[in-house]
């Protein structure tokens, strides 16, 4: 099952399991929209993947 990580590894901004700011790599590193976009560019520092729109999960699932 995907892991939801609750804040943002770059700058540990909040992102619950609704959020759509949230984007991950395919090894579930976390980031917020902003620092994937304006410090990474897109590209996972870790493992050198790109990031994409992680899933929602619904909240009776959770």
């Amino acid at each position: 099952m995907l892991a939801l990580r609750p804040n943002c590894e770059c700058c540990d901004r909040d992102l619950p399991p609704e959020s759509v700011e949230a984007l991950i790599c395919t090894f579930e590193c976390t980031w917020c929209r902003d620092c994937a976009r304006e410090v990474l560019n897109h590209i996972c520092p870790n493992c050198g993947g790109n990031l994409v729109e992680r899933p929602i999960r619904p909240a009776r699932l959770l």
